[in-house]
This record gives C-alpha cells, structure tokens and sequence, in this order.
C-alpha cells in the first residue's frame, strides 16, 4: 500500500507512526491494534470540548431524517452510557479530526484495503458509575449489526478523549476471535448489544470459543491519550465498568473498505434488514442504499495506484 499525497497527504512525522510490517501482522493475527500517538493533546483537549457543546446542544448540522435504530443520548435520559451516532456529521470540529488522514490511513493498512470509507460514528460518554448495568458493553462483534455490509473486512477505531486503562472501563478485545469460525446465527444476530439480554451475549462467546476449540483471552487495551484503539469487525469486545473518578468519553469511528457494498439480507419472517444509513445514503443506480454516499460515507484514504 502506498499514501495518496495529492489528496490524502501525510508529513514526514506522520509517516513515521505509520504501522510497521510487524504491526499489520498482528492486526491480521489478533485482529486488534493499538496505534502510536495519531492525535495531539489539542486535537483530544478539541474534541472533549465539543462533545461538552455537543451535549449542550450544539449541532452544526442535523440527520435530514432519523433512521429507526439510531442511539442518541438527550438530557432528558440523565446519567447513563451515552451513545450519539452519526457525531462525524453533525459537528464540524469532531469530523476536521477525525479526518485526519493518518487515522485512514493506519486503518487501510492494518486491513490490507486501497481505500477507507467512513461507515458511521459514535460519541461514547460512560459515567463512572458501578450501579447501573447499562454501563457495561457486553461481549458482540460489529459484523452482526452490518448484515446488509458484503465485506467481513470493515473495522472500528476506537479513540478516548484522554489515558484510558481497565479502571476507566477500556475496550477490551477477546484475542484471535476475527478468526473463529461461528456455531450459526439467527435473527437476534442482527440487533445491537443494547437490544439484547447481557447473559445471552455472554453465552455465545462462550459457545462459539468451545465450537472452535480456544480458549477465551480477554485483553484490556490500555490507551494513552491520542493513540487509537482498532479492532476488526469479526473481533469480539466489550468494557466493564468506569470505576475511575471520572467519565470515560470516546468516539467509536466504524470503517468500510474499498470492497464494501449494500447487499440484501433477510429476516426470518421474510423481512429485510434495514441498517440506519440505508434511511440516509442516496440510492444507487439499482435503487439501493449506496454506501459510497460522499455526505455519510466520505472516502477518507485511498491507495495513489
């Protein structure tokens, strides 16, 4: 892979922090990577800032329609795990940052793709509360809620607005389970972690490790503040409980690859699945949901050959 200077550029120090041969074969091993520092202390002090406008109301702009599963934390719903979708597109500061082309780039390069898409964004406030079970994220991977996705290459960039180690409640990853083979899904596959029962989350891990003779490495991922977290798509995670002294804040930035299209998927009962971007995206020549939608689904790298 290379870096495409005349629209993608890179500085030499940024170069620099580009994954080594070595770091993208652990990605492909483990299916995580922890990345060098990509951002500044200003661009992460930048980004806390706006999430306090953000959640004080400020948009820069707003969804033109909003899609029948959005997760999108009000006021009204008061201390509890936030979660804003779409947080690359309503706020201007939050998308100058995150599209820095280092980010895309690592990520390109990490899955061995010619081209990184935006697919959605999540600002993440957890409080650093221990009585509430909603603050716990249980074990899933991101490719079951992206069943109209015809790529198994797409990942996810996790990025904390600050040091973020097992007290905060990080990220943690299930090591080499992008790899696992699954012991069969149904309908329930398709729904987000929030929309299902913990112990049931829980119980396909579980199954699916004993289905493929592993065991169950569970690794936090201790982050300093403007590295980035990356997982792929298929790689099991979760995060317990911020049991620090204060809120854990991120933005959970999920990627497509160059090979990533709509692709139908069907319900049990003979209905479609309908993902939040296909309400959103422009249609296709077919009168499908184009994920290449430059307002939602922006090119953020891209090989120069």
């Amino acid at each position: 892979m290379t870096i495409d200077d005349a629209r993608f550029p890179l500085t030499a120090a940024e170069r620099e922090l580009l994954p080594t041969e070595e770091e993208v074969q652990f990605f492909q091993e483990h299916g995580y990577y922890l990345s060098k520092k990509l951002l500044t202390d200003e661009e992460v002090d930048l980004l806390d800032s706006a999430a306090d406008r953000f959640y004080a109301g400020h948009r820069d702009r707003t969804l033109p329609a909003r899609p029948p599963r959005l997760a999108y934390w009000e006021p009204e719903k008061g201390d509890v795990h936030r979660h804003n979708d779409y947080i690359f597109y309503e706020d201007d500061t939050i998308r100058s940052i995150l599209s820095k082309p280092i980010i895309a780039a690592v990520a390109g390069l990490i899955s061995q793709t010619s081209q990184i898409r935006l697919w959605n964004s999540t600002l993440i406030h957890k409080p650093q509360r221990a009585d509430d079970a909603r603050n716990i994220v249980p074990w899933h991977f991101d490719r079951h809620y992206w069943q109209t996705c015809s790529s198994d290459e797409m990942l996810t960039a996790f990025i904390p607005f600050h040091d973020c180690g097992e007290e905060m409640g990080t990220i943690t990853m299930v090591d080499g389970s992008h790899r696992w083979k699954e012991t069969g899904n149904d309908d329930s596959t398709s729904r987000h972690f929030a929309e299902r029962d913990r112990s049931e989350l829980e119980d396909m891990l579980t199954e699916n490790a004993a289905f493929n003779n592993v065991e169950v490495r569970k690794v936090p991922i201790t982050i300093p503040k403007g590295h980035i977290s990356f997982h792929h798509c298929r790689t099991y995670h979760g995060s317990g409980y911020n049991v620090s002294d204060r809120p854990r804040r991120a933005i959970s930035l999920h990627l497509q690859d160059r090979t990533n299209q709509w692709r139908p998927f069907e319900l049990s009962d003979g209905g479609q699945v309908i993902y939040n971007n296909d309400v959103l995206v422009r249609k296709d020549a077919a009168g499908n949901p184009d994920y290449t939608d430059p307002d939602f689904c922006p090119v953020l790298w891209e090989d120069a050959r």
